[in-house]
């Protein structure tokens, strides 16, 4: 059974260009899992610091290992000062 999963971040104003090419290399390296069905970055229109993943999982195991990735573990490294506050997960169920 898949998993939906929306992240919502926000870089600090003054790291934004800084902010979202460590967002675009975790779209790089997440689409080469195996179980990533689906890993879509996107950047607010209105809000530029504003950045939200859609992805699908295969499983819910198979995010939990996602999660314990080389690329998020530097990516939690590398964006610590850059990040404004934490990411907010949403894990959704498809309705249709």
């Amino acid at each position: 059974m898949s998993i939906y999963l929306t992240a919502i971040s926000r870089a600090k104003p003054q790291h934004i260009d800084q902010f979202k090419a460590l967002l675009l290399a975790l779209v790089v390296e997440s689409r080469k899992e195996k179980a990533c069905i689906q890993y879509d970055l996107h950047q607010s229109s209105d809000d530029p610091a504003l950045f939200i993943f859609h992805e699908e999982w295969a499983s819910k195991e198979s995010l939990e290992l996602h999660n314990q990735t080389p690329h998020i573990t530097k990516f939690i490294k590398d964006s610590a000062d850059i990040i404004d506050g934490g990411v907010i997960i949403h894990t959704t169920e498809k309705l249709a």
